[in-house]
């Protein structure tokens, strides 16, 4: 496969057989390639959880997804934004992920787990050592992604779904 040269400040992450498939960029949320991604996930919140999730969108300021404290991640293929996340601290030793959204062409291919990965491996390397997250009930692909890579739900998962569902991971160093 032809691929452009990998801009500075990205890596490629391994697709099948070893094969580079995704460049995994670090990038200011404010980026105009970050754009697209984002709009998309207000316009997704907003259709789950009506006008008052265009809210969470804004709640924090985006300086709070900077380096040194937290970073925001797109992973490209072939040139286009497929899936992002970001993180902010929550405190001195709490990542708190964010924004983590796949576009919906691209979903059911482990992209989410690949944008997961790499924000545990950057927020382990910046020395968090556990991570908090939160999704929504009309999430539930959300919460079974969790689920399935360590996340510890901090809610009873067999209630009924009322409010944002917690979870947390601790996070190993040596992972960096």
């Amino acid at each position: 496969m032809s691929r452009e040269a990998v801009p500075a400040g990205s890596r490629e992450l391994d697709g099948p057989a070893g094969e580079a498939e995704f460049d995994v960029r670090h990038l200011p949320i404010t980026d105009p390639a970050a754009a697209p991604l984002l709009q998309a996930l207000g316009e997704q919140y907003d259709t789950l959880y009506g006008p008052l999730a265009a809210d969470e969108m804004t709640r924090f300021p985006v300086h709070e997804f900077d380096a040194p404290d937290g970073a925001f991640v797109l992973l490209f293929e072939h040139g286009e934004a497929v899936a992002g996340g970001a993180f902010r601290r929550y405190d001195a030793e709490t990542a708190e992920f964010k924004r983590i959204w796949t576009h919906p062409d691209h979903r059911r291919r482990g992209l989410a787990r690949k944008v997961l990965a790499e924000l545990e491996r950057t927020a382990a390397a910046r020395g968090y050592t556990r991570v908090y997250l939160t999704t929504g009930p009309r999430q539930p692909e959300a919460k079974g992604l969790y689920l399935a890579t360590g996340y510890t739900a901090l809610f009873d998962t067999d209630a009924p779904p009322f409010a944002p569902w917690p979870f947390e991971k601790a996070l190993s160093r040596a992972a960096a």
